[in-house]
């Protein structure tokens, strides 16, 4: 039974799904590990597809058996083109907007990726394939760790209230931020509650994200602070 289903081009087809199923499923293990909302599954299902795809574009006499192969024009090329433009459709749908932090965006580019491994799986391009699939897992695992030792800026958006009469100075303010570590831009006012609370917003800057705990503890020892909130950007 073996030897009827897996001889010739059926072999072929079947090292060429299998591939495309492995390596989507490597990149899909690093995305679940982080608990991205497209994971283990979905890059699977995505490399899969594309990989699928492209064989139907290669294997274009099966379409009309019997018809002679020359008299059949189409562009394999185009099933490439159409299978990247869906896939941006399912990679919008991984990111969202979390407050002012847009999250998403890197696992919404390994489905990209993913989509685009399937597609050289299909065609039987193996080397290229699986050189960006060791690449794509170094870039999402190795490089994740090179960048948090790396010195970066780390932004956040940050109000903190008061009740009108007992409004901290804003050189108070930002002598109490300079010493956590941050660094202000964009500073605005605020009145609200009918003129009951003040608040100031700004955007704040750091070099060291542990700042953003040290800075949550600060406030909530001042009596005075009525609310803050500290909101990291972020991927």
């Amino acid at each position: 039974m073996l030897d009827i289903l897996f001889h010739g081009e059926h072999a072929n087809i079947a090292i060429r799904l299998l591939s495309a199923l492995a390596a989507g499923g490597l990149i899909g293990l690093e995305r679940s590990f982080h608990g991205r909302p497209a994971g283990f599954r979905t890059h699977m299902l995505v490399c899969l597809s594309s990989s699928l795809l492209m064989l139907l574009a290669l294997y274009q006499g099966q379409w009309l058996p019997g018809v002679p192969l020359e008299t059949i024009r189409t562009d394999p090329t185009r099933m490439a083109q159409g299978i990247m433009t869906g896939i941006g459709f399912l990679g919008a749908g991984v990111i969202f907007k979390e407050g002012f932090s847009i999250r998403g965006l890197t696992t919404a580019a390994s489905i990209w990726l993913t989509a685009a491994i399937g597609i050289l799986m299909g065609v039987g391009f193996y080397f290229p394939a699986i050189f960006t699939t060791g690449l794509a897992l170094g870039t999402l695992s190795l490089f994740r760790w090179i960048e948090l030792k790396m010195p970066s800026q780390s932004y956040a958006h940050h109000h903190i209230g008061f009740e009108r009469d007992r409004v901290m100075p804003e050189d108070d303010l930002r002598k109490l931020l300079r010493s956590h570590g941050f660094t202000i831009a964009n500073m605005n006012y605020r009145v609200t509650n009918d003129g009951r609370f003040f608040e100031y917003r700004m955007i704040l800057r750091t070099t060291n994200t542990r700042n953003y705990a040290k800075l949550s503890d600060a406030l909530r020892g001042l009596e005075q602070v009525r609310e803050f909130k500290i909101t990291p950007t972020g991927d």
